[in-house]
């Protein structure tokens, strides 16, 4: 199993890249940020930052979308990273959140999302596309190399990714929702005539290691507030007796609203709603061995990479942990 970090591009910028170098040093392999430019520092800046100063560390965003920037401009920058530091980004992308809903406009469809997978990763390996009706072409890519992984939670999406996503990112640990998301893009993967192997399964979610747990929740109840405002949507498109696993969606029913100016923050006052056994079955809490539990038992149902969201008061500790005590438990020679 690979290990990512998650961070929000907080100023300052310094503070994220010198968490980067030390997560690299821990044994990480992935460095994520999240993409919402409003509401964080403009990402791609800082990932220059982050690749100058670390040797082996993939970088991208958790995630983009195809609104925020022309696809033209996305391809580009990875582009851009990809030649000056060795192909080490990724492009993580969903259908936008954050990054959409603070600025008033509603997340891209799937069909555009679809799309924008294909003329992104084509344009920053140096392949022509047709954009906005015209054939597009980045000349001076050489050898460059990007995957795209696709967030998704429902059937839809879920089907999207196998069917066209070098990787599918779930945020959220909770072992029954891994095994029927896997599953699900699996079986669309099979259904397209794609390998399913060949499709990088990532859980990302907040981690906080320690032995004070009633904390830790209160630390990390902000992930399940966050998780809810896609699971909402999912329930206005298919109903609280649809095709999403009741382990998604049942917890929602007394939410009220969400205040992104608290978004992705420990403390944040919009999730109140979220029970202690949420956190739980989202999040990893608890001493270092229930992590290594809890990731083995992940890595079972086929998760090849866990990405830490590292939003709390323990960070470098969390860090320092995963380091010593989980990695060396979870990779392989």
């Amino acid at each position: 199993m690979d290990f990512g970090v998650v961070l929000q591009t907080d100023p300052p910028a310094s503070a994220v890249v010198d968490l980067m170098v030390s997560a690299e040093q821990q044994g990480f392999t992935y460095g994520w940020t999240f993409d919402s430019v409003v509401l964080w520092q403009e990402p791609f800046v800082i990932y220059s930052q982050i690749l100058a100063s670390t040797e082996r560390l993939v970088v991208g965003p958790m995630v983009t979308n195809p609104a925020t920037r022309d696809w033209s401009v996305t391809a580009s920058l990875f582009a851009t990273l990809n030649d000056m530091y060795g192909n080490r980004t990724v492009c993580g992308i969903g259908r936008g959140d954050s990054a959409r809903r603070v600025i008033g406009q509603k997340p891209a469809s799937l069909s555009v999302l679809r799309d924008s997978i294909h003329a992104i990763r084509d344009l920053a390996e140096g392949r022509e596309v047709s954009l906005h009706g015209a054939p597009v072409r980045i000349p001076w890519v050489r050898d460059g190399k990007l995957e795209v992984w696709m967030a998704a939670y429902g059937p839809k999406a879920l089907q999207l990714v196998g069917e066209h996503a070098d990787g599918f990112i779930l945020q959220t640990a909770d072992p029954a929702i891994t095994r029927w998301t896997i599953e699900s893009v699996r079986a669309a993967a099979r259904a397209a005539g794609r390998d399913p192997g060949g499709i990088t399964m990532c859980v990302a979610a907040p981690a906080y290691v320690g032995d004070d747990v009633a904390h830790q929740r209160d630390q990390l109840r902000w992930f399940g507030g966050m998780v809810g405002n896609h699971v909402a949507d999912l329930v206005a498109r298919y109903g609280e007796s649809g095709p999403v696993p009741h382990e998604l969606t049942d917890y929602i029913k007394g939410r009220e609203g969400y205040d992104y100016a608290h978004h992705g923050k420990a403390g944040n006052p919009s999730t109140d709603f979220v029970p202690d056994e949420i956190v739980d079955r989202f999040c990893l809490v608890g001493p270092a061995s229930a992590h290594v539990d809890r990731l083995t038992e992940l890595a079972e149902l086929g998760v090849d990479q866990f990405s830490l969201y590292l939003m709390h008061d323990q960070k470098e500790q969390t860090l320092a942990a995963y380091g010593s005590e989980i990695i060396p438990k979870l990779t392989t020679a």
